[in-house]
């Protein structure tokens, strides 16, 4: 049987790096499942001159359009075929089309690992109807400073957020207006005031922006919005059925994300997700899908796949993702798809 070799990118990250051969296994479980032409088979970490690698068979030589997708795995560097000892290297065509800088630049507190949340997308983009392999519409509604919304952008779609910290707009849509000018891509950005019956309700950052002049000429255009308000708001902001991704890293059990009820910021994430896992799905396309990172300290996954499942939504049977992040997070992703 022909087998295959992954080359796993260094983490910057000490502790998601320990569990970067794990993950990358369970990624790709998804990927064979749900996006290869064919099975992987005998899945294992093996060290090759030192270096550890994921090494896995097929029944039939991978193509070039599996080549392609399993490019796309969130922590690969390369990819090989194994020939006895050797390793030739296969040609890797990644979705991403800007430049990687768009993605690492940032460095705040808090920030979530950019291989993990490329890992959120993949899995969340394969559960739904369209795969990774078609222009899709993406939105967080929990988008802090947009490490998501970076991610989508890279892989050609367009991509859409809220969140209610001022701070965190404000930090967002200054870097992107200036990343944008640094990278001379031609681009229209403004922000401008949302009103509801003459009072203010929020803010909203609008972008379109295309790889070159004669891009932006043949409409072949990317699309930014940002809105700084309540996530609990969500449906004033956009219309049903707009987004054929939903993908959000639940807050950790500090204070975060909504101020619906009069009370204040909340501090349970999953008082957070009962109220606003049915708003969000009312924004997803029929046959799209959520996916939702968690600490399993805030929750149980039962829990969490009984609201998906009582706002509608089918819970996808996927494998483990489960990982150490520090001493009060322990991170898990589920994944749900909106029924056609």
């Amino acid at each position: 049987m022909p087998r295959y070799a992954l080359l796993i990118l260094p983490a910057f990250n000490r502790v998601y790096g320990e569990s970067s051969i794990r993950l990358t296994r369970s990624e790709l479980a998804v990927f064979s499942s749900r996006g290869l032409g064919r099975e992987v088979r005998d899945t294992e970490e093996t060290r090759i001159g030192g270096v550890p690698y994921v090494t896995f068979e097929t029944a039939e030589p991978l193509t070039e359009a599996d080549v392609s997708l399993l490019s796309n795995l969130s922590s690969v560097y390369a990819v090989f075929g194994m020939e006895g000892e050797l390793l030739r290297p296969l040609t890797m065509r990644p979705r991403d089309r800007l430049s990687s800088d768009l993605i690492t630049i940032q460095k705040y507190a808090g920030k979530t690992n950019e291989h993990f949340t490329k890992l959120l997308l993949n899995v969340t983009a394969l559960a739904a109807d369209k795969g990774l392999g078609e222009r899709l519409s993406v939105f967080d509604p929990l988008c802090g400073r947009g490490t998501s919304l970076n991610q989508a952008l890279m892989y050609g779609y367009d991509a859409y957020g809220i969140d209610v910290d001022g701070k965190d707009f404000e930090a967002y849509t200054g870097f992107v207006k200036t990343w944008l000018r640094n990278k001379k891509l031609k681009h229209t950005a403004e922000t401008v005031p949302v009103r509801r019956e003459r009072a203010l309700v929020g803010r909203r950052f609008n972008v379109t922006f295309g790889l070159s002049k004669e891009a932006v000429k043949a409409g072949d255009v990317q699309h930014l919005t940002v809105i700084n308000a309540d996530t609990l708001r969500s449906r004033e902001f956009f219309k049903p059925r707009s987004f054929d991704l939903l993908v959000a890293d639940a807050p950790y059990g500090v204070q975060h994300g909504s101020k619906g009820g009069g009370h204040g910021l909340s501090r349970s994430p999953m008082d957070l997700l009962r109220q606003a896992v049915p708003v969000w799905a009312e924004l997803l396309r029929p046959g799209g899908a959520m996916g939702l990172a968690w600490n399993t300290y805030g929750g149980k996954s039962a829990d969490l796949a009984a609201i998906l499942t009582d706002a509608g939504l089918e819970v996808v049977d996927y494998p483990d993702f489960e990982h150490w992040v520090d001493q009060a997070i322990v991170r898990d992703i589920i994944v749900a798809r909106k029924p056609t």
